[in-house]
């Protein structure tokens, strides 16, 4: 059961553009990396890959090691024998997935700090974020069309307006996921009338201001409506998608409880527009593998939150 902080007493007025604005420049900004985790891109970035030296610079975050050790010890491996070894762990897990949890582990952790103050279900939002995350680098893989490095980092981030909405405006946030729980109606149309502004927006107004980067900005602001964005479409249809897949088999939340189907999700405008133009034959073929991975998703999820 999703609980919420006010009492049903307990009154919020709309605000004022101006009002918004302030509350957004209050909002800590995002701490950069740290010197560890881009000690460690620049090695993964590296023709020469050493499982030592990889290992050695995962042993300096405590963080990052239990969620190494713990995801490669998840149901998703099936592994028969427990891994305790940093280096067994690199192994098992490649490249590709260390890149992914040294991604995730600072901005989870930065982002806990911003919601410590209203009472919400957040370790099964920070699933929702790292599952769009995975998923949407899953769709990009498998439909035709660019792949952008930033695929992944635009799923992961797609919701920080909700971040910043709990942390600026705490009673507002409340109010609208007591709302939206009860109704059922879409989440942004409720934001809207309760406090004057959207997550998707106001997101986008929180990155534009410490200044990160475009692809960023453009997914927290057009993750509803990826047709109106004006570049990264592609990238855009790919979050919505994941989004909406995740949401049609309840992994993590989201705070949005319109419900829909793994159906509707593979007839929506956003499968159309990045598989319209696919022969049959193949988009069942992306069906099934999006498919499989969303049946993987909660043990990795598991391992990771």
């Amino acid at each position: 059961m999703v609980q919420t902080t006010p009492s049903p007493t307990l009154t919020v007025r709309r605000q004022s553009t101006a009002e918004i604005q302030t509350q957004i420049a209050r909002c800590p900004s995002i701490p950069s990396l740290g010197s560890v985790n881009k000690a460690l891109q620049e090695l993964l970035g590296n023709d020469q890959r050493l499982t030592a030296q990889i290992a050695e610079i995962i042993r300096r975050d405590p963080s990052l090691t239990s969620r190494l050790l713990r995801l490669v010890n998840s149901v998703y491996y099936g592994l028969n024998t427990p891994v305790n070894s940093i280096e067994e762990a690199v192994f098992y897990l490649g490249v590709r997935q260390i890149r992914q949890l040294a991604m995730v582990t600072p901005v989870i952790e930065d982002f806990q700090r911003l919601t410590s103050q209203c009472n919400f279900p957040w370790r099964e939002f920070w699933q929702h974020c790292i599952g769009t995350a995975i998923l949407t680098r899953e769709v990009t893989a498998h439909v035709p069309g660019p792949s952008e490095d930033a695929d992944y980092i635009a799923g992961l981030v797609h919701d920080i307006g909700k971040i910043v909405m709990a942390w600026s405006f705490p009673d507002h946030f409340a109010a609208i996921h007591n709302v939206s729980l009860e109704t059922k109606r879409p989440l942004v149309e409720i934001e809207e009338e309760i406090l004057g502004i959207s997550h998707a927006e106001l997101g986008a107004l929180y990155l534009e201001r410490h200044r990160l980067p475009e692809i960023m900005i453009i997914s927290a602001r057009y993750h509803h409506r990826p047709e109106a964005a004006p570049q990264h479409r592609h990238t855009l249809a790919a979050v919505r998608l994941a989004d909406m897949l995740l949401h049609s088999e309840n992994i993590g939340i989201s705070g949005d409880y319109v419900p829909v189907t793994r159906e509707q999700c593979f007839n929506s405008a956003f499968w159309n527009q990045l598989l319209a133009k696919t022969p049959e034959a193949e988009q069942a073929l992306v069906k099934a593998a999006l498919s499989r991975t969303l049946e993987q998703i909660p043990h990795m999820l598991a391992g990771m939150v």
